[in-house]
């Protein structure tokens, strides 16, 4: 059974959690993630469940370690971590979603102690080969509240039974494991070569929760290389003036 811990989020585009612990009370989360603790937070960091776990972990573009942050002391104590780029941190309920909940590579932030972090691998062949970001998911189980990251803003659908949702296969955040993923061909000569939304969608058929990011880190990273100069001039570099 996962700790049930105490939550509040800061900010509004550049988001910070900070996690109320009781005594003996822990969170998991990415190594890195941690902007602050207060003095009985101790810090361990391991592979969350084995070497093996460790080098899955390393597949979703993951750090092969894991850290867990207990609340040592006999009074409340708080821990924070911060989002690692521009949007919105999504709390999710396991215990009210089903007990499982799938996300993207990257997108998680941190979870109670007692939550399991494992790799899932998406059904169908083609999408592991076509899909880009979406070949490899991480799977969330457990009873107590996660955190994902989801780039720009937030969109939360609930999808009925049969219905279809296709999107660009960055933006997808999570997912209920309800939801049936699987990755199409845009179609079409002149879309896949001018339609600026690369070859492929993640379609997605109820029944399920689905959330949608606006701005995935691989659009963003692609503007700020698109943004930058070719060459930059040398520091030391002079001019003379006649």
């Amino acid at each position: 059974m996962a700790d049930i811990i105490d939550y509040k989020i800061y900010g509004d585009d550049l988001q910070l959690i900070e996690i109320e612990l009781d005594p003996r009370e822990g969170v998991r989360a990415e190594v890195g993630a941690m902007t602050y603790m207060e003095g009985d937070i101790q810090m361990q960091t391991a592979t969350g469940g084995g070497i093996f776990q460790g080098f899955k972990r390393m597949l979703t573009g993951e750090s092969f370690f894991i850290s867990t942050f207990v609340n040592s002391g006999n009074r409340k104590a708080r821990v924070a971590f911060a989002a690692p780029y521009p949007g919105k941190i999504i709390p999710l309920d396991l215990g009210k979603l089903g007990g499982k909940f799938l996300c993207q590579k990257d997108s998680f932030l941190c979870a109670a102690n007692g939550i399991d972090i494992d790799v899932a691998f998406t059904k169908r062949l083609g999408a592991g080969f076509f899909g880009g970001e979406g070949f490899i998911l991480q799977k969330l189980q457990g009873d107590g509240l996660a955190f994902v990251h989801a780039g720009g803003t937030i969109v939360e659908k609930n999808l009925g039974v049969g219905e279809v949702l296709r999107a660009d296969t960055g933006c997808l955040v999570a997912f209920a494991p309800t939801v049936d993923y699987d990755i199409q061909f845009v179609g079409g000569f002149r879309n896949a070569l001018f339609g600026g939304e690369g070859l492929f969608l993640v379609k997605l058929t109820g029944p399920g929760k689905v959330y949608l990011q606006s701005l995935p880190l691989s659009k963003l990273a692609e503007r700020i290389r698109a943004a930058m100069p070719t060459a930059i001039p040398s520091s030391s570099s002079s001019f003379t003036l006649e």
